[in-house]
């Protein structure tokens, strides 16, 4: 959990960190979760989350942060995860006592203690019967923005329906992790964000509401329980007074509402029409603002959260720095300047030759193995020489992002050059 403030300039003023499994040990998670025996069920306890919570801003007072100047608060929250408030537990939330944590007030407020997050995969079924009850995969995209997936929150939901129907029937409201933590600061449940909620094969993405359809597939009784979705930039209200008392907010501290961390990370790096961002991780997230977007079976659309007429496109592709790390070791020596030199030792285009790289199934698209193309277009079963197997790879990988984009929509801008 981490924590930044800024001033009217955007500078930053203050930052801090809770780290869930060093600072929490009690909760006895490996890198924030749990990942049960089946090793296709991951969740994270949801009181971990509230005491985290507790804790950075105890640090804060501590170290003396005026919280009184605080004039807005937002945040965002890991998408695809989800929290089930059980009933009776708004009276709970809005009335919590300000000499207590709050993870004491709550401890029993949550009719599902473990959250199923965004590692999650224990859901085909759900996900097969939503798919079969719209009409199949590609129906789903072009309503929700994504076919269906095992962590997205309408199939999570589903198989705890299926699973507990009794659990289900005591829960009043299903949070996304983004607006159950703006409901903590708010005292009152907090809705989700147009963004976020379209990372939950819920939502239709043209309409921002609710699809019939796909919450009758997943669970009865479940729009109630989700409450009305809004803009991402929505101001929802006040900070709740158990802040005011406790921390010295200001009343007037307005809470404005949560959203999903890829879509925050668009807002976060001022991209605009046209622009589009890469994260270089373990897996590759490819992400960027679109005008008029064509829902595909791979990739996934969702509501832009700085502009609500418009849509941001995610790819996300397993083989990245992993893959990107084993060709340095292997051509490299593994040194980051070798591969460097070797890669600027060849021309654009690699004289043709060319390779994919997956050493674990792709997401985007469904593929394995090493796929080597020379420049008439036969299958290279060999390798290439060193510095065209690396200058492959990675003219490979940046092919791949541009061709999944375009399929979703995006429009390579021609630019003046005199501009």
């Amino acid at each position: 959990l981490k924590v930044i403030a800024i001033d009217e300039h955007l500078r930053v003023i203050y930052e801090d960190n809770v780290h869930f499994d060093e600072d929490l040990p009690e909760f006895k998670t490996q890198g924030g979760v749990y990942i049960h025996s089946d090793r296709l069920t991951v969740t994270s306890p949801v009181l971990m989350w509230v005491k985290a919570l507790d804790m950075i801003l105890e640090k804060m007072k501590s170290s003396g942060f005026n919280f009184s100047q605080v004039r807005a608060l937002s945040g965002a929250g890991q998408q695809h995860g989800s929290v089930y408030w059980k009933k009776g537990s708004i009276q709970i939330l809005k009335n919590a006592s300000s000499e207590l944590p709050l993870h004491q007030s709550l401890k029993a407020c949550f009719s599902v203690g473990n959250s199923p997050i965004w590692m999650d995969s224990s859901t085909a079924s759900q996900c097969s019967a939503l798919e079969k009850a719209v009409g199949g995969a590609q129906n789903l995209a072009s309503v929700t923005g994504s076919r269906a997936y095992e962590r997205f929150t309408g199939n999570q939901i589903a198989k705890i329906y299926s699973q507990n129907p009794e659990v289900y029937m005591q829960t009043e409201r299903i949070s996304l992790v983004s607006s159950f933590a703006a409901s903590l600061f708010l005292g009152a449940y907090a809705p989700i964000d147009y963004s976020d909620g379209s990372g939950m094969n819920l939502l239709q993405i043209w309409e921002k509401v609710w699809s019939v359809s796909c919450l009758d597939a997943c669970a009865p009784g479940l729009e109630e329980k989700l409450g009305c979705p809004v803009p991402s930039h929505s101001v929802l209200g006040p900070i709740s007074p158990y802040y005011s008392q406790r921390y010295g907010f200001s009343p007037d501290c307005k809470i404005v509402a949560f959203t999903g961390d890829n879509p925050a990370s668009l807002a976060g790096m001022s991209l605009q029409e046209g622009d589009i961002a890469i994260s270089l991780g373990t897996s590759d997230t490819l992400f960027l603002w679109i005008q008029e977007p064509t829902p595909a079976l791979e990739g996934h659309i969702l509501c832009n959260p700085v502009d609500s007429q418009t849509y941001m496109a995610l790819l996300c592709f397993k083989n990245g720095s992993l893959m990107r790390e084993r060709i340095r070791d292997d051509c490299a020596s593994g040194s980051w300047d070798e591969f460097s030199k070797a890669l600027s030792s060849t021309v654009a285009g690699n004289n043709g030759n060319l390779g994919f790289y997956f050493d674990v199934m792709e997401i985007t698209p469904e593929a394995v193995g090493i796929h080597r193309f020379n420049r008439d277009n036969q299958k290279v079963v060999s390798d290439f020489p060193k510095e065209v197997e690396i200058r492959a790879l990675i003219e490979g990988q940046f092919m791949a992002k541009r061709i999944h984009a375009e399929k979703l929509g995006y429009k390579v801008r021609k630019y003046d050059e005199k501009a």
